[in-house]
């Protein structure tokens, strides 16, 4: 075949040398051979076909298979038609991510329902401390597990079984040193035993089973609509919960646990894991100290993880997308500022009218909420110190501000604002590359 010269084909002729039979079977495989971009690709088509020189001569009236090829490359139109459109591999979980959301909320019915029991000196300032002891170990936990699920449950298993205990130990004590003994350290241990199980779950995708958990604090709160449930009450749903959420905790280790090892398997470095636990103590102060002035605006920011972790993977989806559209490095760019501002206003346009109904200031929440995201956004793809350090430099200045006592609201407005530009650039810089989507 490779022997024979065939003449490129004039477009703007079409030859009509037979009627009927060549018609019958340019009509018959004008769907493969649209797409053929030289006469060859035809031959070899009718070659596949099975059909013999002996068969074109006589039906066909052409001397031999190259002479049809050219005949049928001629009659039929070029065609290339797109490949149907890719599925996205980041499609989110839309119930999972609203489940996550309302799980994120759901713990602080235990707040209202508990408080007469524990309140007291020191006893605020000691479940803060623990929240975000919790916070930070939790954050660091969690991306060590997850680093460990790539290599096998079992593997995450060993992770939890050892974190998880001393994260709430560690927690607790924090907690003990403040508030000192009595009912509001308990209710500490409690809290801190309650974010390592809820931690242990979320981590391994039981959401579900954490809801049903928590469903006792549900009773607790409609209780509270209709006037004072009583000390029983008070105590005995927040224990259920918190003894249903360990349980499933116990659980759940143990059937990742029950998975087979995998052989050889290494252990990642704790360093790599700790500009994750610094971003999550970072938040914590950053969100405590809006909510200190706009208590319920914690509980707004809480619900919101839901739709910015659905945004995060629809951040995902659309760089893909993005990747596949762009045909320079400039216009892949220019593509991942547009999905960065879509996503950004997206998750403010959810996040800033439900922190309004609270009364706390718009350009606060939104700037806060913003640098928070984008984080996210950077440690999804893998990057954590400059999230970290951007958000404890402003953690710093928040908490200086507030130790002055006389510092202008706006200065935390100037804080978390120039965190949201820092990091909304720094992803620019990062993930407007092509390879950081490979």
């Amino acid at each position: 075949m490779s022997g024979r010269s065939v003449p490129e084909p004039d477009s703007d002729t079409v030859t009509l040398r037979l009627a009927g039979p060549v018609d019958e079977l340019a009509a018959e495989l004008s769907d493969r051979t649209a797409s053929a971009v030289h006469p060859y690709e035809v031959a070899a088509l009718l070659e596949s076909e099975g059909l013999t020189g002996e068969r074109i001569r006589e039906r066909y009236g052409h001397p031999d298979i190259f002479s049809l090829a050219e005949e049928l490359y001629r009659r039929v139109p070029r065609a290339f038609p797109e490949p149907p459109p890719a599925a996205d591999p980041w499609a989110p979980d839309h119930l999972r991510c609203a489940l996550r959301g309302l799980l994120f909320a759901l713990p602080g019915l235990a707040y209202p329902l508990t408080a007469p029991l524990w309140r007291g000196a020191g006893a605020v300032t000691g479940l803060v401390l623990a929240g975000l002891v919790s916070w930070a170990w939790g954050q660091a936990l969690s991306h060590r597990t997850y680093v460990r699920l790539a290599t096998g449950r079992h593997e995450a298993g060993l992770t939890l079984r050892a974190g998880a205990p001393v994260g709430a130990v560690l927690a607790s004590l924090a907690a003990l040193a403040v508030a000192g003994p009595g009912a509001a350290a308990l209710f500490a241990v409690g809290q801190s035993v309650y974010l390592a199980a809820a931690g242990v779950l979320l981590v391994l995708g039981r959401e579900r089973v954490l809801a049903a958990a928590l469903s006792p604090l549900v009773v607790g709160g409609a209780l509270l609509l209709y006037g004072e449930p009583g000390p029983a009450w008070r105590v005995g749903l927040p224990l259920l919960a918190l003894a249903a959420t360990t349980a499933s905790a116990v659980r759940a280790v143990r059937g990742a646990l029950g998975s087979a090892p995998v052989p050889g398997a290494t252990r990642p470095g704790y360093l790599s894991s700790s500009p994750y636990g610094l971003f999550g103590l970072a938040a914590g102060v950053l969100v405590l100290s809006l909510g200190a002035r706009h208590p319920y605006t914690v509980v707004a920011l809480t619900v919101s993880m839901g739709p910015a972790e659905w945004l995060l993977y629809r951040f995902r989806g659309m760089s893909v997308a993005a990747l596949r559209a762009s045909a320079t490095p400039a216009g892949f760019r220019l593509r991942t500022a547009r999905t960065l501002t879509v996503c950004l206003a997206a998750y403010l346009g959810l996040l800033v009218p439900a922190a309004l109904l609270t009364g706390a200031p718009a350009a606060e929440v939104a700037a806060l909420g913003a640098a928070l995201w984008a984080a996210l956004l950077l440690q999804a793809f893998g990057a954590g110190w400059f999230p970290a350090a951007v958000c404890l430099l402003a953690a710093a200045g928040v908490l200086a501000a507030a130790a002055t006592g006389g510092a202008p609201p706006w200065v935390s407005l100037a804080w978390c604002a120039a965190a949201a530009l820092a990091l909304a650039g720094w992803v620019l810089h990062v993930l407007g590359r092509p390879s950081a989507h490979a």
